[in-house]
């Protein structure tokens, strides 16, 4: 007897038998039995794709909140922590101030920006740039219009992935355009205001 050809052969004879009987239980379970198993199939599927991932993004978060909290504590004077006294209002505005980066680094969050866009495979066109620098204000606006290509995950990845790094910087206008219906490359055009402490 060949052992070898006897021990692949049962487990198919075992799944032979466990098909009919499925369909048997399936059967006995009426209309409302089978909508159930498929809300449960579905709310599975749910989880995986839907709630997992929220549950890592929630994760990040909470882990940043940390971190920036840490930052804000180790930032403040140790006067002011060992005592629990508040900042005075001219503090409080001076340390807003001091979150903006300076003038003089614009090239260096320009940069940062190319460099995003190659991380992200994004393409950038011909950009724009404007000083904006209002005599009584004490910051300055640096305007840019950045025309950027590519599909909607890697822009929208793009945009995140340059507000979480350039925090200084905001988003004023957003203007899409696609060639057309099928294709899946997008042409942008972000106004963004880069603001810096004077």
């Amino acid at each position: 007897m060949d052992w070898n050809r006897l021990k692949i052969a049962t487990p198919h004879i075992e799944f032979n038998q466990l098909v009919p009987q499925l369909r048997w239980y399936i059967g006995r379970l009426g209309t409302i039995g089978k909508i159930g198993i498929g809300l449960l199939g579905v709310t599975t599927i749910y989880f995986f794709s839907a709630v997992l991932p929220l549950e890592s993004d929630l994760h990040k978060l909470k882990e940043r909140a940390e971190m920036l909290q840490t930052q804000a504590q180790s930032n403040q004077a140790p006067g002011d922590a060992e005592s629990g006294k508040k900042m005075s209002s001219d503090q409080a505005l001076q340390a807003f101030y001091d979150f903006f980066p300076r003038i003089d680094s614009s090239p260096f969050w320009i940069r940062e920006l190319v460099r995003i866009a190659k991380k992200q495979n994004v393409e950038l066109s011909s950009s724009e740039y404007r000083l904006v620098n209002e005599n009584d204000a004490r910051l300055a606006r640096y305007e840019m219009i950045l025309p950027v290509r590519g599909n909607y995950t890697q822009i929208r990845a793009f945009i995140a992935d340059a507000l979480e790094t350039v925090p200084a910087m905001a988003i004023s206008a957003i203007a899409i355009k696609r060639e057309n219906v099928t294709s899946d490359k997008l042409e942008m055009r972000l106004e963004i205001n880069l603001y810096l402490n004077k």
